[in-house]
């Protein structure tokens, strides 16, 4: 049954900044049946996106039930039966009942895996060296497994690999990568997802267009979603906002000794 309210994407859509929600406000008004910039607190407030996430949350739920056979649901479905059937779609695999953030993660992953395959052992190499410099206890092999061990792990290594496949995919969908700055230790990373993973990502955006043209938006929108409630679980340095892996015992954006704690529920602009 369709709520106007989801827990799963209306919370994660109000922790988010202005520059943050550039990216799904973007991807709605590229629709012709959006309905948001007709609302009068979208004229109001825009382009303040934080003054209106559940409008976002709303439009985005609706554009996921383009891809469900029942479209006259009354509403869209809720957010978690989207990231699921992206999640069908994708072939990742998940359990009946699973989080939505392991599930979001299974997708991140298996979509990872499969552009990992296209790239060549030298383009391979460019991104397993960078997670390493993230998760230097990794010492896992040349192989497309690996990205689902390391999201198993969790933390720092995991949201970079997250970074990855959402900048790839945002990338293709709108042209530009992520549009929020990414502290020092990510900045590389970020650059990779413009190569060779970009064209891997590119390949399977049309291969889920050619099924359902609304896979080439649910997709990037469940992978961007499910990043920043990753990131918004993340820790970081309580002087520069910067994103902290929890083996860090200095900030390396400023040098400050780290405390352990977790991300603010908000998200600092600073990272």
């Amino acid at each position: 049954m369709s709520t106007t309210y989801d827990k799963d994407l209306n919370d994660v859509l109000a922790k988010a900044t202005n520059e943050e929600l550039t990216v799904p406000h973007d991807i709605i008004v590229k629709k012709l049946s959006e309905l948001m910039t007709i609302e009068e607190v979208y004229k109001e407030h825009y382009p303040d996106h934080s003054k209106y996430p559940d409008l976002m949350a709303k439009e985005l739920r609706a554009f996921g039930g383009h891809t469900f056979v029942n479209v006259f649901r009354g509403g869209g479905p809720s957010w978690y039966e989207v990231v699921c059937d992206v999640a069908r779609k994708v072939k990742a695999p998940f359990g009946e009942g699973q989080s939505i953030a392991d599930v979001e993660a299974s997708i991140l992953a298996t979509i990872l895996s499969k552009a990992f395959e296209k790239m060549s052992e030298e383009e391979r190499m460019v991104v397993i060296n960078e997670i390493r410099k993230s998760n230097k206890s990794w010492a896992g092999g040349v192989s497309a497994a690996m990205f689902l061990a390391l999201f198993k792990v969790g933390g720092f290594a995991s949201y970079k690999l997250m970074l990855i496949v959402t900048n790839g995919l945002v990338t293709q969908l709108l042209g530009r990568g992520l549009p929020f700055v990414v502290n020092t230790a990510l900045t590389r990373t970020m650059g990779v997802a413009s190569g060779p993973i970009g064209w891997g990502l590119n390949a399977l955006l049309l291969a889920y267009e050619a099924g359902a043209p609304s896979y080439k938006v649910t997709v990037p929108c469940v992978a961007y979603v499910g990043m920043l409630r990753a990131k918004q679980q993340m820790m970081r340095c309580e002087k520069c906002g910067a994103l902290l892996n929890q083996s860090f015992a200095f900030c390396p954006e400023c040098g400050t000794k780290t405390d352990g704690r977790e991300a603010d529920s908000r998200p600092s602009s600073a990272s």
